[in-house]
């Protein structure tokens, strides 16, 4: 067994290095390699690597980050609207396979109490796959969100049956159980109200992404020690943080980068090299009785789970990959089994053989549920890029702000928004600003930000009369639907009736859906009615148009001076479409465009210089 730190520090580094390329070579996921690899350097293998604390240590912290990263990147948007369906399927995905492990474990001539804490077993799952999930970029699936958000509820109702019979244990009196119930109050307090609110707090006072990474990493922690201290286990503590998390880290954001790179270069492979390490490879062989209740063990989990994705297909109305997909996730097992095992073992309900079955199971399941989360996933990746049309992000875009340079902020929204082909710069006064976007056809933003956008809780969005006429609208749309689902954040629309119709049809479309709510604004002139409505975290964004096209209004001249008076301490930003190539003239279909006209231009004069009076007179 290799003792030295240097040289331990060595091999585990080359096999996270070595193993993922061996893993492509041969086309098997990456998570059985890792584990198979733990079993060949672990203690039942080759003898080179101990489960020792430092190696346990980082790789429960694995499997933490896994959960707190299924938490962070479920699209809460698309969660509300599977939410019903979640619940259905986590109470499915808990019953099968419980009532089945009930009945499997008493014919095994099991006591009720260890068929319990078995079938509680069965019914819980490890969100182990989801990395895969990501990877192929289908975590918006419908079946995905339905399989997350199922996920709380099974392991939920998998840990009350055990802190049920554990307290029967354990508990003796009523002030116990009192107590354990105020623990989980206590938990589910600071986790899902206090951290996101500190988060906050961090994000707005140190804008840079180590200390953001910082912040979630120790929240994450904290969480899963707090849902251990109240008997939830700390995987649960870790998925809640991450949900409560899920607005302040967008998932294009720097600080979801740094996750991801630590975590899926070294904290996952641990924990899966960890798990490969606890399979006695013995015991395939040991005795008969260990491996039939491993293969018993095995079969009630597959046909559990599989009934469950099954049901919730027929039920939902989903394709068939998609019910691989479910199946792939929720039938993975390991921190959660390995928690009921363990404490079942040291309850005195659980014996040897059990605990060896087990670990068994983890390792064929793992590697079942790999393949076809994989292949699932894969099929999906496909459908979903040949079926669904893209917002446009292939244009070229002008990014600038006024009055300093914010070149790191420009980036960062381009970044979340998806924008490909970005010019960035910075003008000294919006006069400048406006005439380099006037003289330019690309579609333009100007963006003031006055705080980080992880902490934008709504975009308050105006858009003008005829705006859905424009030529590049839809480039528009997209960019504040992507900003939305990848901050989290609410959207409010104010517009006129009929241009809310055609922004209602922009909403519904299949695959590209935004929820969204209306606000009535008539004219252009209502627009600062938007401040009466405004909070704190609020983004600001104007639809604006350069003249000669169908949404332009004159008032437009107005914006700076607005925004400066009404907005300047709120993060805003105005967007201007792409301008068609060679428009000159108005588009005919308007009918009725609003144009620059002698009448307007002498109203919008005598409206700014009453403006500019009155606020001389406050001044003075």
């Amino acid at each position: 067994m290799i003792t030295n730190p240097l040289a331990i520090i060595a091999l585990v580094l080359a096999m996270i290095l070595l193993v993922p390329m061996a893993c492509r070579k041969i086309r098997i996921p990456s998570i059985v390699g890792f584990i198979l690899m733990g079993i060949l350097v672990g203690p039942y293998g080759l003898d080179l690597l101990s489960s020792g604390v430092a190696i346990q240590t980082l790789g429960s912290i694995g499997m933490l980050y896994i959960m707190l990263q299924a938490g962070i990147e479920v699209d809460v948007n698309d969660f509300r609207q599977q939410r019903t369906r979640a619940v259905v399927f986590g109470f499915y995905s808990f019953l099968f396979p419980f009532v089945l492990g009930l009945l499997t474990s008493r014919l095994l001539g099991y006591g009720w109490v260890t068929s319990a804490l078995l079938g509680a077993m069965y019914g819980s799952h490890t969100l182990m796959t989801y990395p895969t999930v990501s990877r192929y970029g289908v975590q918006k699936n419908a079946a995905a969100n339905i399989a997350i958000g199922g996920t709380m509820l099974t392991i939920s109702l998998s840990l009350l049956v055990l802190a049920y019979l554990k307290s029967n244990f354990v508990y003796t009196d009523q002030l116990s159980v009192w107590g354990l119930i105020g623990r989980i109050a206590l938990t589910l307090l600071s986790i899902l109200v206090v951290f996101p609110r500190l988060a906050q707090r961090f994000f707005k006072r140190w804008q840079d992404a180590t200390t953001g990474f910082l912040v979630v990493m120790t929240l994450m922690v904290i969480s899963a020690l707090m849902a251990d201290w109240a008997g939830l286990e700390g995987i649960l503590g870790a998925f809640m943080c991450g949900v409560a998390m899920n607005r302040l880290v967008p998932n294009l954001s720097p600080v979801m980068q740094r996750i991801n790179f630590v975590g899926n270069n070294l904290f996952v492979p641990l924990f899966l090299l960890g798990v490969g390490m606890m399979i006695d490879t013995h015991v395939l062989w040991s005795g008969w009785l260990t491996l039939v209740l491993a293969i018993v063990m095995i079969a009630t989990k597959l046909v559990g789970k599989w009934l469950a994705s099954w049901l919730a297909q027929k039920g939902f109305g989903l394709q068939g990959v998609e019910r691989q997909l479910m199946f792939g996730l929720t039938h993975a097992t390991a921190a959660g089994t390995l928690a009921i095992v363990t404490i079942g073992y040291k309850m005195g309900v659980f014996d040897a053989v059990i605990l060896n079955a087990a670990v068994l199971m983890i390792l064929v399941l793992c590697t079942s549920a790999s393949f076809i989360t994989e292949y699932a996933s894969k099929q999906l990746a496909l459908q979903e890029s040949a079926r669904l049309e893209a917002d446009k992000t292939d244009n070229s875009w002008l990014m600038m702000t006024v009055g300093e340079n914010r070149h790191y902020e420009l980036r960062e929204l381009g970044e979340l928004s998806e924008l490909h082909q970005v010019e960035l710069s910075s003008e000294s006064d919006w006069s400048d600003a406006t005439s380099l976007v006037n003289n330019q056809r690309k579609a333009a933003i100007i963006y003031h930000p006055a705080q980080p956008l992880n902490t934008v809780s709504r975009l308050l969005v105006a858009v003008p009369r005829y705006a859905e006429k424009e030529h590049d609208f839809i480039s528009c749309f997209g960019l504040i639907r992507r900003l939305s689902s990848q901050i989290g954040a609410k959207v409010v629309f104010f517009t006129n009736e009929e241009t809310q119709t055609a922004l209602q049809a922009f909403c519904r479309r299949k695959g590209k859906a935004l929820r969204a709510s209306y606000r009535e604004m008539e004219d252009w002139e209502d627009v600062l009615m938007m401040a009466k409505q405004m909070k704190q975290d609020d983004l600001i964004v104007m639809v604006n148009a350069r003249p000669s096209t169908p949404s332009y209004n004159p008032l437009f001249d107005q914006v700076p001076d607005m925004l400066s008076r009404f907005f300047s301490d709120h993060s805003y930003m105005v967007v201007y479409p792409e301008q068609e190539t060679g428009n000159t003239t108005p588009d005919l279909l308007t009918g009725d465009t609003t144009q620059a006209s002698t009448t307007w231009s002498i109203v919008s004069g005598l409206k700014r210089l009453v403006l500019r009076l009155v606020d001389k007179m406050q001044k003075g």
